[in-house]
């Protein structure tokens, strides 16, 4: 039926000759065939990966930079190594979580020309499997609290039990 109402593009023509040829080929009587099912559904996507705490919200970045919400704690990274940073800082943000703060200050500095390890460290830290749950967000903090060396981290609402 289909066959009846489509006509070949121009330059593409089938000779009758060769239509004939290939409908004498075909079986009409013939079952369909079968095409083979895989055993096994193909492999799931893997998660994307978590890319980070998000940037605290204006609103809420506003308040802690004016002293409308409280910064409950500061750590000072200065002078440490990465390890220790980075221990410190796990356990600074773990306590902060644990006594109900909901801001805390990180202190980074700047680092020699602009480049600061630790300053560049610290937000993966932050987003490590470790602190995941408890972090809700980072930000640079205002000059006021030291700017571009130092981080705003927001701190989830812990979980009533």
């Amino acid at each position: 039926m289909v066959a009846a109402t489509v006509h070949p593009m121009p330059g593409r023509a089938v000779s009758k000759a060769e239509r004939d040829a290939l409908a004498a080929q075909i079986d009409h009587n013939a079952p369909a065939a079968r095409i083979p099912i895989p055993e096994k559904a193909p492999p799931k996507r893997p998660p994307h990966p978590w890319l980070g705490p998000d940037e605290i919200e204006p609103g809420r970045k506003h308040r802690i930079a004016k002293a409308r919400e409280e910064i409950g704690g500061r750590i000072d990274l200065h002078g440490m190594d990465q390890m220790q940073a980075k221990s410190a800082l796990e356990g600074f943000v773990v306590g902060a979580w644990n006594r109900g703060d909901r801001a805390v200050l990180v202190i980074t500095g700047k680092g020699a020309r602009g480049g600061g390890v630790l300053r560049k460290m610290t937000p993966e830290w932050l987003s490590a499997p470790v602190l995941r749950e408890v972090v809700a967000g980072i930000s640079e903090a205002h000059r006021n609290h030291g700017g571009e060396g130092a981080l705003y981290v927001a701190l989830k609402r812990k979980t009533r039990t």
